[in-house]
């Protein structure tokens, strides 16, 4: 009997250590995001929520640092993790939480599921790559889809929710393609740790001007949900979805995360009791379709382009 559950054991261990594991836990952790602010916002302003889920993150990444005895990135490597810093630890956080303060966690989803095809295309932009036309026509055609349905949704005028949202894609995009870059000579989970160290200064005075400032009500779902982002969605997340990438290649990781918006949705009707359109089901459908357009245009590039 020992033996068997010794055997369970080990099975359940290697399954759990597994890179498509890891990365569908980071997809599953990213996806409970926008819910997970709108439930801080139940107590927070979105100022308080920003900077309290950034200090979060910052411990937990500092220790980790410390734990594991990283040197020190190199001198040239700090402009990068200040980009990374800027767009995914103070800028889309910041963003996206004023946005979910009147848009819906589902609208936001749909928007924000445009990331992985604006990364590409700043990638691109910052490496001056020359991708296939394809490729550019799926990204505007991705790019026309989601303004559309903004559009739609608000009656041919875009809202200041829409105007975050695209602005928190664009710097988090930028600093996903930085990311990207720096993960080329140091570890995925490293460079996230870093930048969220390097914004810990903001944050903390972001924290101290807005808390005495904003309303706060110690809510159980408040603090649940700026626990939740700032321990997973701005810190843990990323580890297990680095490390899973790291482990099955970014192409494979990039196919999982196509599923992201998908569960946003999901999580966002039965956590929140949001109603959803057709129009969001569909649209993301179509994004989707457009991210995976240019992930194979660039694939048969590169193919194409072998010996």
């Amino acid at each position: 009997m020992s033996i068997e559950r010794s055997a369970i054991a080990e099975r359940t261990v290697s399954l759990l250590s597994s890179g498509s594991v890891l990365a569908a836990l980071g997809v599953l952790s990213f996806s409970l995001s926008f819910p997970g602010t709108v439930f801080a916002l139940d107590g927070f302003g979105p100022w308080s929520a920003t900077g309290v889920r950034g200090l979060i993150a910052a411990v937990l990444a500092g220790g980790s640092l410390l734990i594991a005895r990283v040197r020190l990135p190199d001198r040239s490597d700090w402009t990068a993790l200040a980009v990374v810093a800027g767009g995914c630890a103070i800028g889309f956080p910041l963003l996206t939480t004023l946005a979910l303060q009147t848009s819906s966690s589902a609208h936001s989803a749909v928007v924000i599921g445009a990331l992985p095809m604006a990364t590409a295309i700043i990638f691109a932009a910052l490496n001056r790559r020359r991708e296939p036309l394809l490729f550019w026509v799926a990204a505007a055609l991705g790019g026309a889809t989601i303004v559309t349905f903004a559009l739609l949704q608000n009656n041919g005028r875009p809202t200041i929710a829409d105007l975050y949202l695209a602005a928190a894609l664009v710097v988090c995009a930028a600093g996903y393609a930085e990311g990207g870059r720096l993960s080329a000579h140091l570890p995925g989970w490293q460079v996230i740790a870093w930048a969220v160290v390097v914004a810990a200064p903001i944050n903390l005075a972001v924290a101290a001007w807005a808390l005495p400032h904003e309303s706060v009500q110690l809510t159980a779902k408040a603090v649940a949900g700026v626990a939740y982002i700032g321990a997973i969605s701005q810190f843990g997340g990323f580890v297990v979805w680095y490390r899973g990438m790291g482990l099955i290649g970014v192409t494979k990781a990039s196919q999982l995360q196509l599923a992201q918006p998908l569960l946003t949705v999901l999580w966002s009707m039965l956590l929140l009791g949001e109603h959803v359109g057709p129009a969001v089901p569909t649209t993301t459908v179509i994004v989707l379709a457009c991210i995976v357009v240019t992930q194979r245009a660039k694939r048969a590039e590169r193919q194409a382009v072998q010996p």
